[in-house]
C-alpha cells in the first residue's frame, strides 16, 4: 500500500490532485486552473509516477487509499 501522506506533492501537483478526485479530464482542470491540458498531463504524470499508479483511477485509489484526500480538505 503507498502511503501518499508521505509523497510530497509539488503546489500544482496538489491543485491537480483536487481536480482528479471528481474525474475531471486534463482539458477540464486545465480550464479551472488555468492551465493548459499539456501542463496538466506533465503533472499528472508525474504524480502517477510517484505513486506508482498505473492509471489516474488507479492514482485516484492509492489517494483515497493513503488518506490524502481528508489531509488536503
Amino acid at each position: 500500500m503507498v502511503h501518499s501522506k508521505h509523497i510530497i506533492f509539488k503546489e500544482n501537483e496538489k491543485q491537480i490532485i483536487n481536480q482528479l478526485k471528481y474525474g475531471y479530464t486534463n482539458e477540464e482542470i486545465g480550464k479551472i486552473l488555468h492551465m493548459s491540458r499539456h501542463t496538466v498531463k506533465y503533472y499528472v504524470s508525474s504524480i502517477m509516477y510517484k505513486l506508482g499508479a498505473v492509471n489516474r483511477i488507479n492514482a485516484v485509489y492509492l489517494l483515497a487509499c493513503g488518506g490524502y484526500f481528508t489531509e488536503i480538505e
